[in-house]
């Protein structure tokens, strides 16, 4: 007779199908849904509850059931061994992250020498480099991390191990190295590729590059690749036909990151990139995801900055007093020009200011756009994403302005993000499935995180059960750390 650990009783189960809620309970036995047994005839009725008592049981109250968040797009790596208690994901209801994106990772790195400036955005300081993506996830495995995990190869990092001169693009035998370390990668469990083209260090490759690593992932279980854009700006839409081409040639799915059109000329261009994105659609493999703000965080560097739009210094390694501050009010402090000072800044990451409400509105309703929040864990004053991102979808732009509803909403972050990789038992609340799982109230649920504030906790949510063991008990943090790396099986994205 199967042990029940836990019941939820009186939830409105969102079971990450995009189907309509239903009233019902929810058992867990172990890491694992033993039932879900719906009130009268609901679409989720399985028969009756199971027989033995629950060790414990939780009166949802009428509030939501929700598989646990899936953050499709982080720069978690290294906070999963820093920070393992990850109390920026829980408490926003995310119970798994994919990290590894936009070109950097952790691996295969050189134990020591200078880095690209652009790696502050990830590392915090060089003990977390690592040769192999099998060294990565020891170390990762060790730390015992409270939210699962998986993680995609970045290029750049690839470009730092193989070549002495990241200006230019990569020769045959250069793209040879790259392809070993790639491939020992995927063998030890990365899902993917990840580019980050409008950075200094990878904007000298070109498209054959590109074209070459995606091709040697063909056949791999997974073999992602997941685009951080050559440019999201004047160039966006040749930059989306770069990356179709990419796919294509590679033989790959295509993966657009933080889809947006930055700075106030280009307002408006998501509504041709969108339609250039689905057209593809017919005949390619593709996948997109957003975060719900009009303004973005990376390094601070003086191309982005004369995009237009205000910037607010997010993290300075020689001016850590200017945090916080904007960049025209610091360079009058200085006594300088905007150029001099983000030289004096460096290395140095910001908030830019550079996107309209109207095109966030439209990614983030697109049929396909996945949910990620895109947030830099080691900034002193990161971007308020990286606490808020989940419950500021569903309290701004589901309760309050209705650009999705709350079905949809929760399908977005769960199980249109484990159809499109192919995550094993997880993104929906069904019997046999892991038990990752969110409570929370759709009435109050909100993201308290501002750009004054960023660190701030968000509102409404109560529980988070991460393969069966609570994370947040009655909106506490608890001491689990029950994480484990997800695995792949063939999806309908990567089989197509």
């Amino acid at each position: 007779m199967t042990q029940i650990d836990i019941a939820i009783t009186n939830a409105t189960i969102v079971d990450g199908s995009g189907r309509p809620g239903f009233r019902g309970t929810v058992y867990l036995s172990g890491d694992r849904i033993a039932s879900v047994v719906a009130e009268g005839d609901g679409p989720g009725a399985d028969g009756p509850g199971p027989a033995t008592p629950a060790r414990r049981t939780i009166d949802a109250g009428g509030r939501i059931l929700a598989p646990g968040f899936i953050d499709v797009h982080t720069h978690d790596d290294v906070a999963l061994i820093v920070r393992p208690e990850m109390p920026e994901k829980l408490t926003q209801g995310v119970t798994s992250v994919i990290a590894g994106h936009c070109g950097f990772s952790p691996f295969p790195l050189p134990a020591s020498g200078p880095l690209p400036q652009e790696f502050g955005i990830l590392l915090p300081d060089d003990r977390y480099r690592f040769p192999t993506m099998s060294s990565y996830l020891r170390a990762v495995a060790d730390a015992g991390p409270a939210v699962n995990y998986m993680a995609l190869a970045g290029h750049s990092a690839l470009r730092v191990a193989a070549m002495s001169d990241l200006t230019r693009a990569a020769d045959r035998r250069e793209i040879s190295t790259m392809i070993s370390h790639l491939e020992e990668a995927l063998d030890a469990g990365a899902i993917g590729l990840s580019s980050g083209l409008a950075y200094a260090m990878a904007r000298g490759s070109d498209t054959a590059e590109l074209v070459s690593l995606a091709a040697a992932m063909r056949g791999a279980t997974g073999g992602f690749y997941v685009t951080h854009l050559r440019d999201e700006g004047d160039g966006l839409i040749d930059a989306v036909e770069e990356a179709l081409t990419i796919g294509r040639e590679g033989g790959v799915p295509v993966i657009f990151s933080h889809h947006k059109a930055t700075g106030a000329a280009n307002h408006g261009k998501t509504a041709q990139s969108l339609a250039l994105i689905d057209a593809a659609r017919a005949h390619q493999r593709i996948g997109i995801d957003a975060y719900p703000y009009t303004f973005s965080s990376t390094a601070l560097t003086i191309d982005r900055v004369r995009r237009g739009g205000v910037v607010v210094v997010a993290r300075s390694g020689t001016m850590p007093e200017m945090t916080g501050k904007r960049l025209d009010a610091v360079a009058a402090e200085l006594g300088c020009d905007i150029d001099a000072a983000v030289e004096r800044l460096q290395p140095a990451g910001a908030l830019y200011f550079a996107m309209d409400d109207d095109d966030v509105d439209r990614v983030l309703a697109f049929a396909i756009t996945m949910i990620g929040s895109d947030g830099l864990p080691f900034d002193p004053r990161p971007h308020p994403r990286l606490w808020g991102t989940f419950p500021r979808v569903l309290g701004r732009y589901v309760r309050e302005r209705g650009v999705l509803t709350l079905e949809d909403a929760v399908y977005r972050m769960t199980g249109l993000v484990a159809d499109t990789f192919g995550i094993a038992s997880r993104g929906r609340i069904a019997p046999d499935l892991q038990a990752d799982i969110v409570l929370f109230d759709d009435s109050t649920i909100a993201d308290a995180a501002t750009a004054e504030d960023p660190l701030a906790p968000s509102l409404g949510i109560d529980t988070v059960i991460v393969n069966g063991r609570i994370a947040i008990d009655n909106g506490r943090l608890t001491r689990e750390r029950a994480g484990t790396r997800m695995s792949l099986i063939q999806s309908p994205l990567s089989s197509a």
